[in-house]
């Protein structure tokens, strides 16, 4: 028991070195060709929207709504790629033959 008790503890502190890093490091999605980005942690949090003033039409505000929301969708696909690859190897030893329920 104190072995199991011993491998959760481990486990929990990589889980929370794993979130820290990830708190820690940006991707940036783009859209209509890098006239629009954005940037995002990688625990999802928007943190930066740059806009080209190429971008900037005041007669087509709504092609530009859709850059931004592109961008901001194509950050977000990566933060969450960056996330399974760092917490997918932790979070799949949970189930590891523990025998907890839900785990």
């Amino acid at each position: 028991m104190a072995q199991l008790l011993k491998q959760a503890q481990q486990m929990q502190q990589q889980l929370a070195a794993a979130q820290e890093q990830l708190a820690a490091e940006q991707v940036t999605g783009s859209a209509g060709g890098g006239l629009v980005t954005a940037t995002m942690t990688g625990q999802g949090e928007l943190t930066a929207v740059t806009i080209a003033p190429a971008a900037v039409d005041p007669d087509d505000v709504e092609t530009l709504q859709d850059l931004v929301v592109a961008a901001v969708r194509d950050a977000s696909r990566q933060a969450n790629e960056l996330t399974a690859s760092r917490m997918g190897p932790l979070a799949g030893g949970l189930g590891g033959g523990m025998g907890l329920p839900g785990l």
